[in-house]
């Protein structure tokens, strides 16, 4: 008998209040940190780039380069976090983004730049472990207040992003106003400690019950022990499958949803790329608006970022994930539309701007939380770090087929329109076309007694 089988044995716990508290806290921090080095690398690629050397062109080049390894590493996370556990991935997701704000500080060059900043890869993959550990935990919680309202506590949650992109700003400018313009090293050392101090509370965190059930049957599977195996998977209401996790998000009722979100994430970054990556240069080149005061249009923009996180999250609960998602993006795409075709007066472009990007990045809280539920529990971060991946393709796509229309001399704002706009409102109507999914592992078993699962070594790792 392994040593899984011999260990003391439980019933499927439900979690806690405290528990669920705690780990919401802590995810909102993970990825705040995580997109601060994110955003941190664009807002100081610049003063990299002037310290090696490089033209305008080099450092477009390392930058998309960045994005290509940026998107081996995420695809990579999930079948890890399907593997080895939540926890753990919350732990190597945070802890990547340690290394990776450390080892940036340490380059010395395009191709070790390229490497390390590939990592920052776990980083950008956390909300998709977020997502796929809390919504197993928000399924299981004791808490009713949360459980009630689940889709606008993790739109909380993902109010890291804005906010991580806020704090990156402003602790540049900070840097720079104390060591100096060359001081972009400093920047991404002192940036590491944040990261290790999370990826430490991370350690508090416990496993999901619902993986501690799948490593339970995966050991008695490997026992031989296939029949019992299907029953206690069967008992928690989760499928008893052997394909790997990679192999079955496009396998029966998975392939569906993988393909039609991966392509609307791609098309939807076409829209991040133009009017939040390139923000600036739309409303300068594009409407020619004096951006003297970029920071302030930077706060400005990701606190209507935020506001659109929780508006969408809570309407999902209340209204459909799905309907809130298309909805959204539509009027994201015809609120930029507004903005490219109508009048360069200052308060009408600034207005019009500001809420397409309320509903281009407010959906972001209700598609995370909307495709954690469209997979199994054996390959859901698989799935969603998957289709999280395809937001670097899509910048990638998108920012080349804008630089090709600029190129062959069409105006700024019309590339802009057929590119962000147009992707946008597309990424909207590709949303119409995935199938709404409830969850087995959701779905607590009526007679909980009938599900026996090893909880002692679950216990002892959380407490590590």
């Amino acid at each position: 008998m392994s040593t899984v089988a011999r260990e003391s044995a439980g019933r499927l716990r439900t979690v806690g209040v405290k528990e669920t508290r705690r780990a919401t806290g802590i995810a909102f921090f993970a990825w705040t940190i995580a997109v601060y080095d994110f955003i941190l690398f664009g807002t100081l690629l610049p003063d990299i780039a002037a310290d090696f050397g490089w033209s305008t062109s080099e450092a477009l080049l390392v930058s998309t380069l960045v994005s290509v390894g940026t998107f081996v590493v995420v695809i990579c996370v999930g079948p890890l976090v399907d593997r080895l556990g939540r926890r753990k991935g919350m732990i190597i997701s945070v802890g990547g983004t340690a290394l990776s704000s450390a080892a940036t500080a340490a380059t010395v060059g395009s191709a070790s730049l390229v490497g390390v900043r590939s990592i920052s890869g776990l980083g950008l993959a956390e909300q998709s472990v977020n997502a796929t550990y809390l919504n197993e935990l928000y399924a299981l919680t004791e808490d009713k207040r949360i459980k009630r309202n689940q889709g606008f506590v993790y739109a909380i949650v993902q109010t890291g992003w804005p906010l991580g992109a806020m704090l990156a700003a402003g602790f540049v400018a900070v840097i720079i106003a104390i060591f100096g313009v060359d001081s972009w090293r400093i920047a991404f050392l002192i940036a590491t400690v944040p990261a290790v101090i999370v990826a430490l509370l991370c350690r508090r965190l416990k496993e999901s019950p619902q993986f501690v059930v799948q490593q339970h049957v995966r050991a008695l599977r490997k026992e031989g022990r296939t029949e019992e195996a299907a029953q206690v998977a069967a008992a928690a209401g989760l499928d008893h499958q052997t394909a790997a996790p990679f192999k079955r998000i496009f396998q029966g009722k998975h392939l569906r949803n993988t393909l039609v979100l991966s392509l609307a994430w791609l098309v939807n970054w076409f829209g991040i790329q133009t009017f939040s990556v390139l923000g600036t240069t739309v409303l300068q080149t594009g409407k020619g608006i004096d951006a003297s005061n970029a920071l302030l249009l930077v706060v400005g923009s990701n606190l209507v970022g935020a506001l659109g996180y929780l508006t969408h999250g809570w309407l999902g609960d209340r209204f459909g994930r799905k309907r809130v998602i298309v909805t959204g993006w539509m009027l994201g795409g015809i609120c930029f539309a507004v903005l490219l075709l109508g009048p360069s007066d200052t308060v009408f472009v600034l207005v019009s701007y500001m809420l397409g990007l309320f509903f281009l990045l407010g959906p972001y809280a209700a598609i995370m939380f909307f495709q954690a539920e469209c997979f199994d529990l054996d390959c859901r971060a698989t799935g969603s770090t998957f289709i999280g991946a395809m937001s670097q393709p899509g910048a990638i796509i998108g920012g080349f087929i804008l630089t090709g229309l600029t190129a062959a001399a069409v105006p700024f704002a019309t590339a802009a329109l057929w590119v962000g706009a147009l992707g946008t409102l597309l990424s909207g109507l590709v949303m119409l076309g995935t199938k709404t999914v409830t969850p087995k592992s959701a779905v607590v078993a009526p007679d909980p007694s009938a599900v026996v699962v090893p909880v002692a070594g679950a216990g002892e790792e959380a407490d590590g």
